[in-house]
């Protein structure tokens, strides 16, 4: 045929189809195939065993092909057939094929008439076929059958449009010959994906079981409903036949037989049959390789070039090196230190961007979560007070004290602490169980090796569990440090200090007046000062039997006031004054300063609601102190969670994150070696393996198929495609069948497909009332066309053998008429390119 090195192309296509079925989608090629699509019992698996010479497919009633079967053709001098499903196994005995496929079909889609679109990968090799690549698709159907669910019509369209739909398929649209190919299934379907034609070929079978003295001749002329490619007709074993086994080879010279011997095709009978069949699909498929060889010469290079990184560690893969294990755990244990060093110290590369993990996560459990623990150790005021005054209590003994006790507040101050220890060690157990993870996440990476993954995980997780002991005794440790010692020299200590800030003492203009002084208030009593430095005292005002009482501003005052008094009626407060009155700017200030002497225990003059409700004493002066040692407590709490928010996180990551990094680099691999044999540690999984192989495979075939690929490409012969035709018969019958109705064509519904008046086809149906305008041509002089002739199958007489009147055209006038034609001819013998529109 002159295309011997195309030949050689399509078993290694075969080979890139078992290839990428394998893998999956990691190739995604669409590959030069030819689909095969019809109706039901259309004599789809029947033409496809013609082409093997063998019995193979599955039979019966119903949908019998619920997965599409992608069988490729290799020619070979042995006979026997391959799944890919089962490599290696090589079927002698077909019948064992079918059982196969049976048994391949239930076992996806099971027995209840189910279809799945996923394919079976079936390869013959026969000295008795070409090199083929055919996907044999379910047979369109309309009514479910069985446990089919009720869209099993559209589940199946859908199918064959995942096929056919592509640039690199061609169809071969199977319509028996028995009934109208104006409601052909397949050639509507085809025309929808395919509308120029250009991939389509027409096969006409069970031409043997037409009625007597009718023929299909002018259908497989590629007359009456002309296809680009034109039709091939096929004869097929009879049901008889197959129960009967009558064997294929004797079908194949009936089948000669039939058309040398049958007066309407014996003209043609070197273009029938299933031979002819199998020679052009092979042409046809070699001239559809030829001309996707641009696209897929690109589209394979693009994928060896995605793969090039992929197979790059693997392409010097040697498994008897011995020092190949050695170099790949190094590998593994420096990647594994450089990924766990990434993930808790921050990098821009592989950066997660679903949620916080590594030391992002760490550092938000420091900063946020462990603050947050700490703040949630709230004191039940009642409880706290009642300790307090119990400790007062405690220290004075039988004696009744003056002064505040340093014991009391140390006492509260030491159970307040140990109190942190929870928190401390929540936010420890925190960080580990962090660390693990990032761990695991770094250990995916050797999911290749999986007992080195699992060393590498116990080891450095045992490291980490050991480390979290340490740890947590350092931090208990910080804790007993802040038991030992209270320093209440510390600068951030309040001490007995409550508030200090600018009053105003009133006095009258007769006693000097009024004048602003800087005053301090602590614990224990109320001093003023000339200024802020504090070194002029002006007076110190104790606060024992003090209290609080409104004081109405005067006409022309704009401050606002309030006043201090003691309640024993015999003593003043400040030299021959009664009542001191303090003036603020705002009453904001005033109610300010209030609640600083209710923390000193002096309370307002009515309000007494204001004081704790439930104390042990109604003690003026032990409510103060309690009062004084609460404050205390707050001020001194404080700088402890100050210093152990710091510390914390020091703590931790000295003792276990940096020293976690430090033993990954340099202890791990010391570690790995002394836990086993090494040659069981780098023992690749079996996913490992069959990946690693799977692209090594992928990657030589498809480079393979680069290099013969430009080998072949000035080698080969095609064969151009035919010329349009005027194929608007095929808009009819689409527009009838969305319209819903079924008709018969009567003999004067094909005069649209006479002489043509335009080379653009009309594509619109014929209107039965008005004939359509006429156009004049677009170029001149004679214009051969298809005969108006239906074929009898059709209701219409057979066409002379011998050249008759000229025929009427379709707007009801002789071609004789019409300046810009010439009647057609019609010839005893027609051309192989059908007759139709001019180029």
């Amino acid at each position: 045929m002159g295309n011997r090195g195309m030949e050689d192309l399509i078993p290694l296509i075969n080979k890139l189809q078992d290839a990428f079925s394998s893998i999956g989608q990691s190739c995604n090629l669409d590959l030069p195939q030819i689909a095969v699509v019809g109706g039901q019992s259309a004599g789809k698996s029947s033409v496809l065993e013609n082409f093997v010479g063998r019995d193979f497919l599955p039979r019966g009633s119903g949908i019998v092909t619920r997965r599409p079967l992608i069988l490729q053709l290799c020619f070979n001098k042995a006979e026997y057939a391959e799944f890919l499903h089962c490599k290696g196994r090589k079927f002698v005995d077909f019948e064992e094929v079918r059982a196969e496929i049976e048994a391949e079909t239930d076992r996806i889609t099971g027995s209840n008439k189910g279809i799945s679109p996923i394919p079976i990968n079936l390869r013959v090799y026969s000295p008795n076929v070409l090199n083929l690549t055919l996907i044999d698709l379910p047979g369109m159907t309309k009514v479910a059958v069985g446990d089919q669910p009720l869209d099993i019509e559209h589940q199946i369209r859908d199918m064959l449009l995942q096929f056919i739909t592509k640039e690199s398929c061609l169809i071969l649209a199977v319509t028996p010959a028995n009934q109208d190919l104006a409601n052909s299934d397949a050639l509507k379907i085809a025309k929808e994906v395919d509308p120029q034609g250009l991939r389509t070929i027409g096969v006409i079978t069970k031409l043997d079981l037409m009625d007597e003295g009718t023929d299909a001749k002018d259908i497989l002329e590629n007359k009456l409903l002309p296809l680009r490619r034109g039709y091939i007709g096929v004869v097929n074993r009879s049901q008889k036949d197959i129960d009967g086994r009558k064997d294929i080879r004797a079908a194949l010279a009936a089948e000669r037989k039939f058309f040398l011997s049958h007066p309407g095709y014996r003209h043609m009978a070197e273009r029938m049959g299933t031979p002819h069949l199998q020679k052009q699909l092979n042409q046809q498929l070699t001239n559809h390789i030829r001309d996707t060889l641009p696209g897929l010469r690109s589209k394979l290079q693009s994928q060896v070039l995605s793969l090039e990184k992929e197979v790059e560690e693997y392409k010097n893969f040697r498994p008897d090196d011995p020092t190949r294990k050695t170099k790949a755990l190094l590998q593994m244990v420096q990647q594994f230190g450089v990924d766990f060093e990434k993930r808790i110290e921050g990098s821009g590369d592989q950066v997660d961007t679903a949620e916080l993990s590594g030391g992002a996560k760490i550092n938000r459990i420091f900063h946020e979560r462990f603050p947050f623990e700490l703040v949630k150790i709230v004191f039940d005021e009642k409880e706290l007070r009642r300790e307090i005054s119990h400790a007062i209590k405690n220290v004075h003994g039988v004696r009744t004290g003056l002064f505040t006790p340093d014991l009391a507040f140390e006492a509260i101050v030491k159970k307040q602490i140990i109190k942190l220890k929870e928190p401390c060690i929540k936010c420890i157990d925190l960080v580990i169980q962090e660390l693990i993870n990032t761990v695991r996440q770094c250990t995916n990476k050797l999911g290749s090796y999986p007992r080195l993954r699992e060393e590498t995980e116990r080891i450095v997780t045992t490291y980490v569990r050991e480390r979290e002991g340490k740890t947590k005794d350092q931090v208990m440790l910080l804790i007993d440090i802040e038991l030992s010692y209270i320093n209440t020299n510390h600068e951030d200590f309040i001490g007995f200090v409550i508030r200090k800030g600018w009053l105003t003492i009133n006095i009258s203009i007769m006693k000097g007046g009024s004048k602003e002084y800087w005053f301090v208030l602590t614990a224990e009593s109320l001093s003023w000062y000339k200024d802020e430095e504090e070194k002029e005292k002006k007076y110190m005002l104790p606060l024992d039997n003090l209290k609080l009482r409104d004081v109405e501003k005067g006409f022309m005052s704009t401050k606002h006031v309030f006043g201090v008094f003691n309640t024993e009626s015999s003593r003043n407060v400040y030299k021959d004054l009664r009542q001191i009155e303090l003036a603020c700017d705002t009453q904001e200030d005033v109610d300010s300063w209030k609640a600083s002497f209710l923390r000193a225990g002096v309370y307002p003059e009515k309000d007494q609601d204001t004081a704790p409700s439930e104390t042990f004493s109604m003690d003026p002066q032990l409510e103060r102190q309690v009062e004084t040692i609460r404050n205390l407590v707050d001020s001194y709490i404080g700088i402890v969670n100050k210093s152990i928010r710091d510390l914390m996180p020091k703590t931790i990551m000295h003792l276990m994150i940096n020293s976690a990094k430090d033993f990954i680099h340099s202890e791990l691999l010391a570690y790995l070696y002394s836990s086993g044999d090494q040659n069981s540690l780098m023992e690749e999984s079996a996913d490992q393996a069959q990946r690693r192989d799977e692209m090594l495979r992928m990657y030589h075939a498809l480079k393979e198929a680069l290099h013969i690929i430009g080998d072949i490409t000035t080698t080969t012969v095609t064969v151009p495609v035919p010329p349009p035709v005027n194929d608007s018969w095929i808009v009819c019958i689409m527009y009838i069948s969305l319209s819903g109705c079924s008709f018969s064509i009567p003999h004067t519904s094909f005069s649209l497909f006479s002489s043509s008046s335009s080379p653009t086809p009309q594509r619109r149906p014929p209107a039965a009332a008005a004939p359509p305008p006429s156009r004049p041509p677009a170029v001149s002089g004679p214009r051969p066309g298809p005969p108006l002739n239906p074929s009898p199958a059709f209701g219409g007489p057979p066409i002379p053998s011998r050249p008759g009147p000229p025929p009427i055209n379709a707007f009801g006038s002789n071609n004789h008429q019409d300046p810009f034609s010439a009647p057609p001819l019609i010839p005893s013998r027609p051309a192989r390119i059908p007759p139709g529109v001019p180029r």
